[in-house]
This record gives C-alpha cells, structure tokens and sequence, in this order.
C-alpha cells in the first residue's frame, strides 16, 4: 500500500471525503517521508513500545509508529477525519480516540489501552495547545518513557533555551525543571499541506525520576518574579514584583545563594533559582503561571 506521506496520496484522501481544513484547530499535515521516519527515529520508537499520539491528522505519522510499536493509540480532536482514519490507518495495532486531549481523561485511557506499562507520546502540536498538553503530561502521574513533539520552532527554542539567551525564560525553566531537553531537528514550513506561516521542530523530553526536595509554588513565583522585568537586576525585579518582602531581606537571600544582586534574572541557571527558592523568605500571593 502506498505511504499516506505521498503528497498525491493526501490529496486523494482529502478529496475523496470532501475534507476542509479546520483553521482554528491547527491542522497541516506531513508530506514528507524522511520527517516522518525522522520523528520515529527521535522517538526511538520499536516494537516493544506502547505510543500515544496527539493529533494524527489522517494518520501520515501513526502509520510509521504503527509500523514499528506493539501498539499505538492516537487522539483526534477532529471527528470529521473518522472515514478517512478508517482507510488510511487499516492496522491491528492502532485505536483512534475521537477527543479533546485537554478534556480528556487521560489517566482511564491509558490504564485502558496500556495498563501499568511505560508509554511513549509522540505529536505534531499546533501552537495554541503545545504548552497546555505538556503541562497536562507534567502534572500527571503517568508511566511516560518520553515525549516527543513536533511544534513550532520558536516555543521549541524556549523549551530549550539556556541561560544568557533571548528565548530563555519562565516557561524555559519550567520544562527544564522536570524533564531533559533535547532538540532534535527543524522542519521546513514546505513540509505541510496546506504550508503553515512558520517552520517547526522536534525537540523530545525525557522525566527526571528525583526532582528537587523544594516548596515549587515558592520556586515558581521567584522564577516568574525574576523574569518579569527582563532589563531589571534580579534584586530590581524581585522588589518591584509585589512579593511583599523587604529589598533587605531579598538582598540577603541573593547573598547567601552566592548570587549577585546585579545580575539579570535571565542569566540564572536552574540550579541557581533552586538554591535561591531555599534561602528565600516564605512568599504569600498570587499563583504561579508560565505565560
């Protein structure tokens, strides 16, 4: 059977159902075969391995994972791809949940389709959700071998970027906080039907097992606080934040940590705010978020 990543193969899928492309949900899919088997390569994905895909499309990626895992359960959104999956996908070792990923539970999914057993994602994200579904993987409990994704170049810069760099930031060190980063490739914008306005990148996240023994919440405000004025010192920022602790009292914190309090809060790394968020005063307030 001809590979549904033949560009001509897409287009008689997609005109043979009458397929629309659905602009809010992000939708272009893959047209090339070298990505493909890229992405499975980076996933190091064989035949022992359960893998779970967020967003198939009309399955371009899910056959080469189908081709080489035990099994393969993919979630769509888009429940106007059901007659299409039916065809593109005719294999044993593949089970499509039509959901919403974000309003799924995906605790009972899992338990159902792989048991206790360790699983790998694998997904081609569009813009908008790629942060909300990673944060949805951080805050479970789940068996997860590893994560790899295909999304945007720039968020894929920030989940990689290192202290000093433009593209470091909030969102930088909470990825980095639980998981080791890898980027991978880039991806032309060519590679997709219909062209999106951006190129991508793979990047693949593998867990830490021991996460720092510390207050998070406290870790993650101080974080936040210290990026919030990029242009500041981190004692500018941390006083003029609003965490409602005297700058005396921030400035010794910074010194006991070893930290000069003229540096800029972009140039920490993450073992420096964790050293900080130990010798820092208890913080009441606001929740942290990573936008």
């Amino acid at each position: 059977m001809e590979r549904l990543y033949k560009p001509h193969r897409v287009i008689e899928l997609l005109n043979k159902y009458g397929f629309r492309f659905t602009k809010s949900l992000g939708q272009n899919f893959l047209i090339d075969g070298n990505i493909v088997r890229n992405i499975a390569d980076a996933a190091e994905v064989s035949e022992d391995d359960y893998v779970l895909e967020i967003g198939p499309g009309i399955g371009t990626l899910t056959e080469e994972l189908a081709l080489r895992a035990k099994k393969v359960v993919a979630v769509e959104i888009d429940h106007s791809l059901k007659e299409i999956l039916k065809e593109s996908l005719p294999y044993e070792n593949v089970h499509i949940e039509f959901a919403d990923f974000l309003k799924l539970d995906l605790e009972k999914l899992v338990e159902e389709e792989f048991g206790d057993k360790p699983f790998k994602v694998v997904a081609n994200l569009p813009y908008y959700i790629t942060t909300p579904i990673v944060e949805k993987f951080v805050e479970s409990n789940l068996n997860i071998d590893s994560i790899t994704i295909m999304m945007q170049k720039e968020v894929a810069d920030r989940f990689s970027a290192q202290p000093s760099t433009k593209d470091y930031g909030t969102l930088s060190v909470f990825i980095q906080f639980y998981s080791d980063v890898s980027y991978k490739f880039s991806v032309s914008k060519n590679n997709f039907m219909p062209k999106p306005n951006v190129d991508s990148a793979v990047i693949k996240l593998k867990f830490k097992k021991d996460l720092p023994q510390i207050n998070r919440e406290k870790f993650f405000k101080i974080v936040k606080a210290s990026f919030s004025k990029r242009r500041k010192t981190i004692l500018n920022a941390l006083s003029s934040y609003g965490l409602n602790i005297e700058k005396s009292a921030i400035l010794k914190a910074l010194e006991i940590s070893n930290i000069s309090p003229s540096r800029r809060g972009e140039t920490l790394s993450i073992e420096e705010f964790i050293v900080l968020s130990i010798n820092f005063p208890e913080i009441k307030g606001e929740d942290f978020n990573r936008s």
